[in-house]
């Protein structure tokens, strides 16, 4: 039996909480690699960068790059069709807890 969850599954899990964090405030990649990092994945650069390159190509997010530190940083917030994708994960996400609990 294998006790791993897919990548294509745990992407899906990610994208939500990228949304989420990002609905909260503005963020960078490498902090939100550790922010996944600290909900128990294992993430890298590799597949957070074009994570977020391909929500924002979905306009499910919009980058801003700022200058800190004299160094170039790109911020990712949510767009109004991520909050609205957001609004619906939420709903489907508490209609599978509730099935999760069932079982």
């Amino acid at each position: 039996m294998r006790n791993k969850v897919p990548k294509k599954m745990l992407l899906g899990f990610m994208q939500i909480h990228i949304l989420i964090q990002a609905k909260k405030k503005p963020f960078f990649g490498l902090w939100m690699i550790e922010q996944l990092n600290s909900y128990g994945y294992q993430i890298s650069p590799g597949t957070i960068y074009p994570l977020l390159a391909k929500m924002e190509e979905s306009e499910l997010l919009k980058k801003e790059t700022r200058l800190e530190n004299g160094k170039n940083r790109n911020y990712y917030s949510i767009t109004t069709e991520g909050d609205g994708v957001l609004a619906i994960a939420k709903e489907k996400a508490m209609f599978l807890f509730n099935e999760l609990n069932e079982v």
